[in-house]
């Protein structure tokens, strides 16, 4: 069975979650904090009603396949094909009503990440990528996805969530990458990965990452030309410290500032 057999299938988790997600949003929602020992983690009743949609729908077309998901954890791990879901990328912004969040659907092939797609319903946008192309749909159509070049990073545009969120060494080093930006914004979570693979932005630098919050963008950046790995250089699946960028100098030249 090859990737594009499930196409049909990631179109419907991603339509069923978007039903599912879109009557909470702008609404009064219940918000829990799942890190109530350190920083604000929000999770609400929308995050676990669209996860549980996608994994009922997995449970009934696939029940051999494993699933990792942000919020009921994970299932038949080591299984040929596996799923990872996170509902709500972008929590924060979705519980201030601001639409920088989208629904996270990957399907990895023996440990590796061979589909994502970014499904944005409230927008009506969706990112989709297979490591070898990209695609957009959208208000605006139908395209193909590519990055742009971009091999200086005094010429980048620079995004991340939020240093904040780095541990104080991280923030020095990533204070040293951004020095030497062009321009550097905060935000985006998902987001900044798809207008990365779309040709706007050129560079992106993240910590703490799960392998929910990152598996499914890799294949929609590395569709679109553009590359992502760990701040050493390794596969980024597994999350951790994360750099994409759009042009194989920028990476070069990026990755051996965070090394320094």
């Amino acid at each position: 069975m090859t990737v594009i057999d499930f196409s049909a299938f990631i179109e419907r988790l991603a339509i069923a979650s978007g039903e599912t997600i879109l009557p909470f949003f702008r609404t009064s929602l219940s918000i829990e904090d799942k890190n109530s020992a350190g920083s604000f983690d929000p999770v609400t009743e929308a995050d676990r009603a669209a996860e549980a949609m996608m994994r009922r729908l997995i449970h009934e077309s696939f029940p051999r396949h494993g699933i990792v998901g942000e919020e009921f954890g994970t299932e038949r791990e080591d299984a040929d094909y596996v799923w990872v879901l996170d509902p709500i990328d972008g929590t924060k912004s979705f519980i201030g009503g601001f639409p920088i969040w989208g629904t996270l659907i990957a399907l990895l092939h023996k440990g590796l990440p061979v589909y994502g797609m970014m499904h944005q319903p409230f927008i009506g946008e969706r990112f989709s990528g297979d490591n070898g192309s990209a695609g957009y749909v959208g208000p605006s159509g139908a395209r193909r996805l590519a990055v742009r070049r971009c091999a200086r990073l005094s010429e980048a545009v620079l995004y991340t969530t939020s240093p904040l969120l780095m541990n104080e060494a991280d923030r020095a080093v990533f204070a040293r990458v951004e020095a030497q930006a062009r321009l550097s914004r905060y935000g985006g979570d998902c987001y900044s990965y798809c207008m990365l693979a779309a040709g706007h932005i050129d560079l992106i630098i993240e910590t703490e990452l799960k392998p929910y919050d990152i598996a499914a963008l890799i294949p929609i950046v590395t569709g679109a030309g553009g590359i992502v790995t760990t701040w050493e250089g390794g596969p980024a699946q597994a999350g951790g410290r994360i750099l994409a960028a759009g042009d194989p100098g920028l990476h070069r030249e990026v990755l051996a500032l965070l090394n320094r």
